[in-house]
């Protein structure tokens, strides 16, 4: 990266922080160009320069939230999909803790992003936040299952969604639920047993 592209990244990268700093103080529908500006220190030609509206800013600082923790994901799960590969398909579960709690108490540690996300969906697409986990996760394990590819798709798409409503409703409330007792409804969502979290 040479020296422009360094002054370019550390401007955005500014404009992002600004962006979540203000979002702690009031709703992303109140917040300006103008304020965007003052807080990370750039004139609002170099906004421009970086994006057409806040909208684009507020998605580009939601994905970079996103690819952060994709990478922590990464480190963190080697194991896990290792196990995915070696273990009997008696073992194999879609929905298992060690990657369920590190992904909700991510989302928690970055609530104020992902409840804007939440309440702009139509400006912000969330399909992208679960590729990794589509690729990782749930691929190898129903292709362990012979599930033909088509089947897999539906098959994705109904454990994304129900898993998504879920978080969704959990954002929403503020993340004031337990991590555990969120973790304990996904899964009995998916293996019913008696619930009394």
């Amino acid at each position: 990266m040479n020296k422009s592209e360094s002054k370019y990244f550390n401007t955005a990268l500014l404009m992002n922080q600004a962006l979540i700093e203000l979002l702690n103080k009031k709703d992303f529908e109140f917040i300006t160009i103008k304020e965007i500006c003052a807080k990370a220190g750039v004139n609002r030609s170099t906004f421009y320069l970086h994006y057409e509206n806040i909208n684009e800013l507020l998605a580009e600082c939601i994905n970079n939230i996103d690819k952060k923790f994709m990478t922590f994901f990464d480190e963190k799960t080697k194991d896990i999909f290792k196990n995915i590969n070696e273990c009997t398909t008696e073992q194999l579960i879609l929905i298992s803790l060690q990657y369920l709690t590190p992904y909700l108490t991510y989302i928690k540690e970055n609530k104020i992003v992902y409840q804007v996300t939440v309440k702009h969906q139509a400006v912000m697409s969330s399909d992208e936040r679960f590729s990794s986990l589509n690729r990782h996760i749930f691929n190898p394990i129903f292709k362990r299952f012979g599930i033909d590819e088509n089947t897999q798709n539906y098959m994705i798409t109904y454990y994304i969604n129900g898993i998504s409503a879920i978080i969704i409703q959990w954002i929403k409330h503020g993340c004031v639920d337990d991590i555990k007792y969120i973790e304990n409804i996904i899964i009995n969502c998916i293996f019913p047993k008696n619930c009394t979290q």
